[in-house]
């Protein structure tokens, strides 16, 4: 399992639609999940060990920054006939469990992970109200294991930024996280 860390923000790079099935049986595009306030795009699937030590705090975040008016979406782009953790049917176990408050989604082409530059799980991008990206960095200091309760806040803290001024902060830290599973065709 390779870890990688995520390139620095590209502010301003513009989000890209997409159309993509949710484990709850509906469609979602960028129209439909963009908050008044902006968007956060999340990369995240069901295996990645990252990804396991903070589900509980990407839920606890989300619900707080849906308050000031952040839509979010979660991208799964893995190819599940290597990583059968990451199967559709395990999306919608694992989005019940945690009582996912937003859109789990499966990107099957992988286009969408491709189009954004994803390379890990977690890969966190937060846009502002016209859809500028303004957040390229982590959740806070978790890595295999979750961070200290009393640790920074480092994406809750930059998205309620944007929210409140549509720019996100100069300095960002890096996520770090797993590898997207590309397909081998």
């Amino acid at each position: 399992m390779a870890s990688l860390e995520t390139p620095v923000c590209d502010f301003g790079w513009k989000a890209v639609d997409f159309d993509l099935s949710g484990v709850d049986g509906k469609r979602y595009t960028l129209a439909s999940v963009t908050g008044e306030k902006g968007l956060l795009v999340m990369f995240i699937c069901n295996h990645c060990p990252y990804v396991k030590a903070i589900r509980d705090r990407i839920v606890r975040d989300v619900r707080e920054l849906q308050k000031h008016g952040i839509g979010t979406i979660a991208i799964m782009s893995n190819d599940p006939a290597d990583y059968p953790e990451d199967s559709f049917d395990n999306m919608m176990r694992v989005a019940e469990k945690y009582d996912f408050p937003f859109p789990y989604v499966q990107d099957e082409t992988q286009q969408v992970a491709r189009a954004y530059g994803a390379v890990c799980t977690p890969d966190f991008f937060g846009f502002n109200n016209r859809l500028e990206l303004q957040y390229r960095g982590r959740l806070d200091a978790s890595r295999k294991e979750a961070a200290s309760s009393g640790a920074r806040r480092d994406l809750f803290e930059g998205m309620l930024q944007v929210a409140e001024t549509g720019r996100g902060p100069a300095e960002q830290i890096p996520s770090i996280g797993c590898s997207i599973k590309w397909r081998t065709e």
